[in-house]
């Protein structure tokens, strides 16, 4: 695989050294220490693409920027959630396909056709759940990381992360267990 420089693709969508380039750039670094930290302590990592978990995680929010979310100084148009789709597209343009499905996968701990119809969400109708390990890894990993408007983030306890998956529905919670009990051999409720 090629490598690809995240900071390069990030300052080509992000004014480097303004807030939101800080603040992406922070939350990204931290998704992707935490995923290599977890790798390295797992035998799965065997059979990961490390070097694609690493640019992946640091870009799978490059589409915040097409966003309405004044608070992370995102003036785009589109709703949040809509952030994955909208990374998806703009690094399936620079031919980033297999980045740009963690973009279009890591919301939530995926969101499928269901969810999309249940809550009436702006999203195309498919399913978007992680499939490859490097996936699930990155999209686990993120749930810890919160960006709140602050260059450095904030990190997430479980009790947060499981209080967020359980209000949008039980089958979540159960995604982020069965991940967390994989990825790091931790049992939770």
């Amino acid at each position: 695989m090629t490598q690809t420089d995240p900071l390069e693709i990030i300052a080509r969508f992000y004014a480097p050294g303004s807030p939101t380039w800080a603040m992406l750039v922070h939350h990204g670094k931290a998704v992707a220490r935490k995923a290599l930290d977890i790798a390295a302590g797992s035998p799965f990592a065997k059979s990961l693409d490390l070097q694609f978990v690493e640019e992946a995680a640091m870009l799978h929010d490059i589409g915040i920027f097409l966003t309405h979310t004044p608070e992370l100084g995102c003036a785009g148009v589109h709703p949040y959630v809509c952030h994955g789709v909208l990374g998806n597209r703009v690094l399936r343009a620079m031919g980033l396909t297999t980045h740009g499905r963690v973009c279009e996968r890591h919301v939530g701990v995926g969101i499928s056709v269901e969810d999309i119809q249940r809550f009436d969400l702006p999203l195309p109708p498919r399913d978007m759940i992680p499939e490859t390990p490097e996936e699930e890894l990155i999209c686990y990993a993120d749930k810890f990381h919160s960006k709140n408007g602050v260059p450095e983030g904030r990190y997430k306890a479980l009790e947060e992360i499981e209080k967020s998956l359980k209000a949008i529905g039980e089958i979540h919670w159960n995604r982020f267990r069965e991940w967390a009990f994989r990825f790091e051999g931790i049992r939770l409720n």
